[in-house]
């Protein structure tokens, strides 16, 4: 698998879209009141509204179950199961570290 988006949130969405834009020249296409997709930043991304966090890494794979299997035998603890979104359907889980990750997948089951 490979780091395929890039995920921020932000409790205000209007202001981080606005910096963004004037300090590095992105674009958004808008999802509505909850979600901006970056566009024009070198890697997708998006910022989704809600609290402050860290970034979250979100890796692409064909086979959203095999994923989910891997990452769990190698000792990763799942934090969101599977679920759909506008796109596709992904799950998060937190490697034995402590950051928190996610996989996706526009493969339907």
């Amino acid at each position: 698998m490979q780091i395929d988006y890039i995920e921020f949130t932000s409790p205000d969405l209007d202001q981080t879209k606005a910096f963004f834009t004037r300090a590095f020249g992105w674009d958004f296409n808008d999802y509505g009141p909850e979600y901006q997709e970056i566009a024009g930043a070198g890697l997708s991304g998006g910022i989704a509204a809600g609290a402050a966090r860290a970034p979250l890494v979100i890796l692409r794979t064909v086979d959203l179950e095999a994923a989910l299997a891997q990452v769990t035998e190698a000792g990763g603890e799942i934090t969101a199961p599977i679920f759909d979104f506008p796109g596709g359907r992904r799950f998060h889980f937190r490697e034995p570290g402590g950051t928190e990750m996610a996989v996706w997948s526009d493969v339907a089951p």
